[in-house]
C-alpha cells in the first residue's frame, strides 16, 4: 500500500526516480534557502540556478530538468515570459510558480502561461517539497480563488461546441484531469497504458484548443465535467 505525505501527496517509494528541478529566482538568498532544503531529500536533486527568465529559459533548454521553481517577478525577462519562451520551445519541464505575491493579476497570467501551480515563498519547506513531487506526477496545483478567477475571466461560452468533437474515453479522460489526477493514476482507472492516456490528453488538447492541463481542468470544471 503506498504511504502518504500530511498533504496527501504519496510519498516516494525507494524505486522512486530523483526529479531533477531548476531554480530560477533573481534572488541568490533565496535560492540558497531553496537549494539547501531541497538538497537533503532523498528524491530531488537540484541540478541548476538562474537569476532571471533569459537564463531559466536557457538552462532549461540545457539541462533538461523535471521541475523548474520559477519566481515571477524578475528583473529582464519576467517568470510570465519565460513560461510562454518554454511553451514554444516545447520544453517538457512542469514549473511551480513560486512567488511572494498573492495577487490575482500577478498570478493568473503565469497559470495562463503554461505554468503547473504555484506556492508562495513562506511555504513550509515539507509542502514544498510535496508540491514539487506532485506537479512532477502530473497534478496541477490551483488555489480555489485562483480557480474562479481563472474561469470568470474566460469569454462566456468559450469553446462549448468544441466539446461535442470529444469522444467518450476522451470526456473519461478528461473528467480525471479536472480531478487532479495524473497519467498513471488515469491509466489505473481507466486500465488502460500509460502511452495510450498521452495520446488521449494530446487529442484532447488540439481538439478543445487548450494549451496544457491546468487549461483543460478549468474548462472541464466550467463545462460540467468531473471535478
Amino acid at each position: 500500500m503506498a504511504d502518504y505525505e500530511k498533504d496527501g501527496t504519496e510519498r516516494p517509494g525507494p524505486a522512486t526516480a530523483v526529479i531533477r528541478v531548476l531554480l530560477v529566482d533573481d534572488h541568490q538568498v533565496v535560492r540558497r534557502g531553496l537549494r539547501t532544503f531541497l538538497e537533503v531529500q532523498d528524491d530531488i536533486e537540484v541540478v541548476g540556478e538562474a537569476s532571471d527568465g533569459a537564463e531559466g529559459v536557457a538552462a532549461a533548454e540545457r539541462l533538461r530538468p523535471d521541475v523548474v521553481l520559477m519566481d515571477v517577478k524578475m528583473p529582464g525577462m519576467d517568470g510570465v515570459e519565460a513560461l510562454r519562451k518554454l511553451r514554444e520551445l516545447d520544453n517538457p519541464a512542469r514549473v511551480l510558480v513560486v512567488t511572494s505575491f498573492t495577487e490575482q493579476r500577478t498570478v493568473v497570467p503565469a497559470l495562463r502561461a503554461g505554468a503547473a501551480g504555484y506556492v508562495y515563498k513562506d511555504v513550509d519547506p515539507d509542502a514544498l517539497a510535496g508540491a514539487i513531487r506532485s506537479v512532477h506526477a502530473g497534478h496541477v496545483l490551483l488555489q480555489p480563488e485562483v480557480a474562479c478567477a481563472l474561469l470568470s475571466q474566460e469569454e462566456a461560452g468559450n469553446g462549448t461546441g468544441r466539446g461535442s468533437t470529444l469522444t467518450e474515453r476522451e470526456r473519461e479522460v478528461l473528467s480525471l484531469i479536472a480531478d487532479g489526477r495524473s497519467n498513471r493514476e488515469i491509466a489505473r482507472a481507466l486500465v488502460l497504458s500509460e502511452k495510450t492516456v498521452k495520446t488521449h490528453v494530446s487529442n484532447i488538447l488540439m481538439k478543445l484548443d487548450l494549451a496544457d492541463r491546468t487549461q483543460a481542468a478549468l474548462w472541464a470544471v466550467r463545462h460540467g465535467i468531473g471535478a
